[in-house]
């Protein structure tokens, strides 16, 4: 295989496929090797170089961990920190997200260990006080790198490489990401029978996803094209089919960074499920842009609920909180005892805030699918939680969003092309408003894999890959907090406003020679046909759409009138409500924050258990097929070990293997057990003393 560098190319042997259990991306490019300018006697390792990177500093001769100890070269780049195990660049891929392998920006905290005094923390800009012995890097990711110098003359290169990370962390910004990571071809993503994650950056996409959901009542708005609406919002979004664009800008207005009620997602069955910000207070819209408002929110629909999104769900700072605890109790080197380990898992709150999302999205995943109404997810800020919600409630009711291709979709829309701030959430930089949202998320995803695990197509480790690619700056999907911020830096401004009229023929397609920027969904590039297969789900059991339920969607020749009733969903009960907006006769005094109503009394019970919790006026509505409907309670919430634990191989070991012959492997591993312990002479004697529950007793 040939790659091209900078400057030259170099002819590099077939690799061998990675280990079972790690995902370890392709390299994207290769360039000329960058020979450091540091007075080191050892040659430089070979590495496979990403296009702008340059080695800082190497120590030959360390090793890795303590039990097994496993020998290798250190490598501090402009880019990143990896450890190189012996024959690494012979038989391994390049591990951008590899056990061995830290983005600067993943790096969390970096400490300094000399004998058995306290270690120092190695902070952007510090100075080291003596020769390590020890280098611990702990990702922000849950991994744990120690590596060892010990003796041979290595304490020079020790300080050097030590020295060379924190003045790279000090340079390197959160913002930055690996140069030259653009495609010479249209399409790169999960191969050939997968089609490509719409990027929803054209009217022709947002038009081919309307069709898709069978929203004849919802039209494509080109209002915000130039961003002037709101630079948080996409260039396109879906608003009601009889609403004009002026009136859409007049009511957007008095919304909260201009986020104003559009849909997020239809229902086959009729129901609508819509997304606003909440309202500006002090802003005194006319009798017009009254009645743009109430017609946004209706959305043709008699019936109306507006749901109270940060009611009885964790706060930005509540998620951070729970975040960094769990981390910290993670981590193999976590001062926790073993038997108090579970009540600090607790006390993290963090499986808390999973349970409350699930229920919340359950809540309202009911309301969308027991009747056609219109349900609206209120945000103040609209970028968070409501992506959250918006999200589960998909997965929860529409089979085809649990597809792979589905769930891509679902996270480049309600995430990426609506403003989600990734950036500012995840980026490290330790603010009052960074908050792991998304992370957060794919937890709750993974609770319902675990729960339903034939009702997903992906498996756990395309939602690990997921979960790592934040950390990788190597595409522009997680490193910027707005549509308006992406366009930018890819230079898309288009000098014109694009007319675009539904029904119109698309756009010529994009041919192989013009460049585009990688996305986070070109999994082809980064990951080597063995490994997507892991993406997938063996125990996956498709369902067909069309038998989940028949459309009942309105006329959409008939003009709706007023609702007929209206209800805020706030803690888990429906409250009816007079009127629909809330300038009208001094309904905005009772406003506080994105509330709608002051708090009512929290029920104990969600909607699911109240039998439906629905006004006896709507009558009895069965559960839909296809509605998946989790459980919150007790251990039915339970830890994402294979995530969370990652830096602790003992807990890792047992778990289930990606691959058949992984599979395999553990078998034969415990077969090995059991013949070893049935060899003792009094194994049988020794085994009635042992616990009845053990797992490898002859009694079970």
């Amino acid at each position: 295989m040939w790659w091209g560098g900078r400057g030259r190319s170099f002819n590099i042997p077939p690799q061998k496929e990675p280990e079972m259990g790690h995902l370890r991306p392709k390299s994207m490019q290769v360039s000329r090797m960058e020979e450091p300018r540091s007075p080191q006697t050892s040659s430089c390792p070979a590495l496979r170089c990403l296009p702008g990177e340059k080695i800082l500093a190497w120590a030959p001769g360390v090793r890795r961990g303590l039990e097994p100890e496993l020998p290798g070269t250190l490598m501090c780049t402009n880019l990143r920190v990896l450890f190189c195990p012996q024959g690494w660049q012979v038989r391994q891929d390049s591990v951008l997200n590899s056990d061995y392998d830290f983005s600067l920006s993943n790096i969390g905290r970096l400490e300094a260990v000399n004998g058995p005094g306290r270690p120092q923390i190695l902070r952007p800009g510090s100075l080291l006080k003596f020769i390590p012995d020890e280098i611990l890097i702990h990702g922000r990711d849950f991994r744990l790198l120690r590596v060892g110098f010990g003796d041979g003359g290595l304490e020079p290169l020790a300080f050097r490489v030590a020295m060379a990370i924190v003045q790279a962390r000090k340079q390197n910004s959160q913002a930055q990401h690996y140069e030259g990571m653009i495609l010479s071809k249209a399409y790169c993503g999960l191969g050939s029978n997968e089609p490509p994650v719409p990027l929803l950056e054209t009217p022709e996409d947002w038009e081919a996803e309307r069709r898709r959901h069978g929203a004849r009542g919802w039209r494509v708005s080109t209002v915000n094209e130039r961003f002037d609406v709101s630079t948080s919002l996409p260039q396109y979004f879906w608003v009601p089919r009889r609403t004009l664009d002026s009136e859409v800008r007049k009511a957007f207005s008095h919304f909260h960074q201009g986020r104003g009620p559009r849909l997020s997602w239809h229902h086959p069955g009729g129901s609508d499920l819509l997304r606003s910000g909440g309202f500006y207070e002090a802003s005194d819209p006319n009798r017009e842009d009254i009645r743009a408002v109430e017609l946004l929110l209706q959305a043709g629909h008699s019936d109306i609920v507006l749901v109270d999104t940060v009611d009885e769900l964790p706060t930005l700072a509540d998620i951070q909180l729970a975040h960094l605890r769990l981390r910290a109790l993670c981590l193999p080197d976590a001062a926790v005892a073993e038997e108090k380990w579970l009540s600090a898992l607790e006390g993290t709150r963090w499986l808390d805030h999973v349970r409350s999302c699930l229920r919340k999205a359950s809540d309202i995943s009911v309301l969308v699918t027991s009747r056609v109404r219109s349900v609206v997810l209120q945000e103040q800020g609209d970028r968070d939680l409501n992506s959250l919600l918006s999200s589960l409630v998909q997965l929860l009711s529409d089979p085809g969003a649990r597809t792979l291709h589905g769930f891509q979709t679902i996270v480049q829309r309600e995430w990426v092309a609506s403003g989600h701030p990734f950036l500012t959430r995840l980026g490290g930089s330790g603010g009052s408003e960074e908050a792991p949202v998304f992370l957060l998320f794919l937890d709750c995803l993974w609770q319902l894999l675990h729960q339903f695990p034939s009702e997903f197509e992906f498996s756990e480790f395309f939602l690990l890959a997921l979960h790592d690619s934040v950390r990788v700056p190597d595409t522009p999907t997680f490193l910027r907090d707005t549509p308006w911020e992406r366009r930018k830096q890819n230079g898309q401004f288009s000098s014109y406003t694009q007319v675009y009229t539904p029904g119109s023929p698309q756009a010529p397609p994009v041919g192989d020679l013009v460049p585009r920027p990688l996305t986070v969904w070109d999994w082809g590039l980064r990951y080597s046909h063995q490994q997507i297969l892991q993406f997938y789900n063996p125990c996956y059991e498709p369902h067909h759409c069309s038998d989940i339920c028949s459309p009942r969607e309105q006329p959409t020749s008939v003009t709706p009138g007023p609702p007929r009733s209206i209800f805020l969903f706030s803690r888990g009960t429906l409250t009816p409500l007079n009127q629909l907006c809330p300038w009208r006769d001094g309904f905005s005094s009772l406003m506080s924050s994105s509330r709608w109503l002051p708090r009512h009394n929290a029920s104990s019970d969600s909607l699911a258990d109240q039998e439906w919790g629905l006004p006896p006026h709507w009558g009895a509505s069965p559960l839909p097929p296809g509605l998946l409907l989790p459980g919150f309670l007790g251990p039915q919430i339970r830890l994402w070990r294979r995530c969370y634990l990652r830096g602790r191989p003992e807990v890792q070991r047992g778990l289930s293997a990606p691959t058949i012959s992984g599979l395999l492997d553990e078998l034969a591993l415990l077969q090995g057990l059991l013949r070893t312990w049935a060899s003792r002479p009094s194994s049988r004697d020794h085994m009635k003393t042992k616990d009845p529950d053990t797992p490898l007793s002859p009694s079970r």
